[in-house]
């Protein structure tokens, strides 16, 4: 699927107006119930920062979160801030010895069910399916490139990103370094033995860097992070067939990583290059600055990344210190639980920031 490239003069545009609403206070209302939090309204958890690549987690209804962790595959953080490894990871050999051997646990997601944690390793290919009831934790599928994110839809079937086709993670930063097609999305159904097909289908291909996606069922849509092309892209969904149609771009925002649907209905999209999450409406695609942590030189690193992008370069350069400030690490997304629990910005670093949304 080739997709057109975008506007780089009308998001930079957009971006302007919604920095320069976001930056007006710092938790100014866009209306009545949509709040923009800054990094000064959170606090980092757990407290001195003992986590290792914290990209992205997931928040069980007790409140414990389960995060990624380069270390030990997943760790399990209880609401005082204990940490502790989950999963037993090692018992099917996971390892982190670079430069010999090289994982990445990234997507972490919650099957339908909430019995099971899908996590997916962006430099080995694995995916992995840990059992919360037993803490246990097994490779359902082992794909030839890097994967991103792993979620599984209502029929089964698990859906995977594969934002570039690299095998470890110098590879990976290359394709940031300079736009390359090769990203895609495959889906791996159940066979008719109950079991994951041997071989996924490949439903999307030629994307810059695909990402972060959610599979949103009641509204039968598809919205995909399409990270090079600075853009938030949505399909109508048939789920009972894997079938994706009539794309769209559902919203032009910068560098759009991990999303989730939030309880009020809008779509919550991180942005690394401007070290901010957006809240998106999904019924028209309007954005405000949801989570503000941009540093003083960050309009402009964003323009630069949007300008560059708009030529044919890439962003890596840009994604260092001056972008991500007083962070934990580059943000990457977020982890929410119901309406009355706090939210937690996930990053590259090694403490989440945690907001209370009340």
């Amino acid at each position: 699927m080739n997709i057109s490239t975008f506007s780089s003069r009308k998001l930079l545009l957009a971006f302007l107006i919604i920095f320069s609403i976001s930056c007006s206070s710092d938790k100014e209302s866009v209306s009545s119930e949509k709040s923009t939090w800054s990094l000064s309204d959170g606090v980092e958890f757990p407290k001195d920062r003992p986590l290792a690549r914290a990209e992205d987690g997931v928040m069980l209804s007790d409140g414990t979160l389960i995060v990624a962790d380069q270390r030990y595959g997943l760790v399990k953080i209880d609401e005082s801030g204990t940490v502790e490894p989950f999963g037993n990871f090692q018992s099917i050999g996971y390892k982190h010895n670079p430069p010999e051997i090289e994982s990445g646990p990234n997507g972490v997601h919650l099957s339908p069910d909430n019995l099971f944690i899908f996590t997916a390793d962006v430099f080995s290919g694995h995916i992995y399916r840990t059992s919360i009831e037993s803490n246990t934790t097994e490779i359902i599928y082992s794909h030839e490139y890097g994967v991103n994110t792993a979620i599984q839809d209502s029929t089964g079937a698990l859906w995977f990103t594969q934002s570039t086709q690299n095998k470890n993670e110098e590879r990976l930063f290359v394709a940031i370094a300079k736009p390359i097609p090769d990203g895609s999305l495959f889906r791996l159904p159940l066979s008719d033995t109950g079991d994951f097909a041997e071989k996924p289908e490949l439903i999307l291909d030629e994307l810059d860097f695909a990402n972060g996606f959610y599979v949103n069922e009641t509204n039968k849509k598809f919205y995909l992070s399409e990270t090079l092309a600075n853009r938030v892209l949505s399909f109508d969904l048939d789920v009972s067939t894997g079938s994706l149609v009539n794309m769209t771009i559902l919203a032009d925002i910068p560098s759009p990583d991990n999303m989730q649907l939030n309880h009020d209905g809008f779509l919550w999209v991180a942005s690394p290059l401007s070290n901010q999450i957006f809240s998106i409406d999904i019924t028209n695609g309007d954005f405000f600055v949801v989570f503000d942590a941009q540093t003083k030189d960050g309009a402009a690193i964003v323009a630069e990344g949007i300008s560059r992008v708009s030529r044919g370069d890439g962003m890596a350069d840009l994604l260092g210190p001056e972008a991500i400030g007083e962070m934990p690490g580059l943000l990457t997304g977020m982890i929410i639980g119901n309406k009355d629990q706090p939210f937690y910005v996930a990053n590259l670093g090694n403490a989440l920031i945690e907001v209370s949304s009340q």
